[in-house]
């Protein structure tokens, strides 16, 4: 009689093949998942990860629409959009819960308050960066001249704008590292101004998800666990991050990322107490997807139910 051998969990042969890329460039808005690869998490549980570098050259949502990737990082206004368009993407895991989304404005320019942008120049980034900006504007029924600005924060400093859009964890860093003083500037966050759009959260094909939705799991589970390691170890994790700018031959400084880690962990570290929660909320969902409708971005407004997979609890919700 044959003995069946079991093979043991973890092993090589056992290990699925996963790609996934997030939505940019290596840096440490990401350290959570190359930690998870480079310590072994991944594998830990099953899978065997290969990150590809995300950015304009290879957009995460393309590499996902095409297969090419299993798993991608997507904004959640973007994922509500090509959801909207037809494309049957999940959600199976709100990263980022709180949006890092800003406005910086000089106070030599006598801005203090949403009221004294009126008539000022605004730089925008492009059309899904733009919905928040807008629904502030129209919140404070302001009429400003908007100024398309690029992935830099230049015209700001040369003084070609007198807001700027920024990131809390990248640009607006860039900003004080230009010279300014906090006390020099006026930020607005849309977070604390009732307009709180979730981020980064982890997208798989519908197709994907219905055939393995273990390995969805275990991706969302070693990823979390990944993020928890790096914010434990930060300076390892700096290490790691580096590495990876340092392969794709990105100029950065540890400074940078040391920040963005640091914002990272305060937007990630939303749950109680300082856990990280993955749950995508079916306020936040209706609230970026009302918005995007009122905006012209959607014809309609897909259901929640069809949109999130909660794959930290049974996977199946």
């Amino acid at each position: 009689m044959a003995t069946l051998i079991s093979p043991i969990p973890g092993e090589a042969e056992e290990l699925k093949k996963v790609v996934f890329i997030p939505q940019w460039v290596p840096q440490a808005q990401f350290a959570g998942y190359y930690f998870a690869q480079e310590k072994g998490i991944y594998k830990k549980h099953g899978l065997d990860v290969t990150i590809l570098s995300g950015g304009p050259q290879s957009p995460s949502l393309d590499l996902l629409k095409e297969g090419k990737a299993d798993f991608a990082t997507l904004w959640l206004s973007t994922g509500v959009q090509a959801r909207a368009q037809g494309m049957k993407f999940l959600n199976i895991a709100q990263v980022v819960r709180r949006s890092a989304l800003m406005l910086v404005a000089k106070k030599s320019r006598g801005i203090l308050t949403p009221w004294d942008m009126n008539g000022k120049k605004v730089g925008l980034w492009g059309e899904i960066f733009q919905i928040q900006p807008k629904a502030f504007f129209k919140r404070y029924d302001l009429d400003v001249k908007i100024v398309p600005q690029s992935f830099s924060v230049n015209l700001f400093l040369r003084d070609g704008v007198d807001v700027a859009s920024a990131m809390w964890y990248n640009e607006y860093h860039t900003i004080l590292s230009a010279g300014f003083d906090p006390e020099e500037l006026t930020t607005f966050l849309f977070h604390e101004h009732g307009l709180n759009f979730p981020e980064e959260g982890i997208y798989v094909s519908e197709d994907r998800f219905n055939q393995d939705p273990e390995m969805c799991k275990a991706f969302v589970r070693a990823s979390v666990e990944g993020w928890a390691a790096a914010f434990a170890s930060p300076e390892e994790a700096l290490d790691i991050v580096m590495r990876n700018l340092k392969r794709e031959y990105i100029p950065a400084t540890r400074v940078h990322q040391r920040w963005m880690l640091q914002r990272m962990a305060d937007l990630i570290l939303t749950g109680e107490p300082k856990g990280i929660e993955t749950k995508l909320l079916a306020r936040d969902y209706y609230r970026v997807a009302t918005n995007l409708h009122s905006g012209g971005l959607i014809e309609t407004i897909p259901e929640f139910a069809s949109f999130f997979k909660d794959c930290m609890g049974d996977g199946t919700k």
